[in-house]
């Protein structure tokens, strides 16, 4: 079983609070495909820093509104 990154993200909620935008809206907005964004959701793929960057200015918010560090798994 793949290890699970230590990295936590707001993004299917943010995405939801933000008049439910698809997932292959943000991924076109970012420059990444859906599957991309279903990944980076469910915990299964940690965005690059430049991503990571992309996905908190397309919705306003800090970088550490969108992602945090689980200290138990990281």
């Amino acid at each position: 079983m793949a290890k699970i990154p230590p990295i936590t993200n707001r993004v299917r909620e943010l995405r939801e609070e933000h008049g439910q935008i698809s997932q292959a809206a943000l991924g076109d907005v970012i420059g990444v495909t859906r599957q991309t964004i279903i990944a980076i959701e469910q915990g299964r793929y940690s965005p690059s820093l430049e991503s990571a960057f992309r996905i908190s200015r397309a919705f306003g918010v800090g970088i550490e509104d969108v992602f945090g560090w689980d200290e138990g798994t990281g």
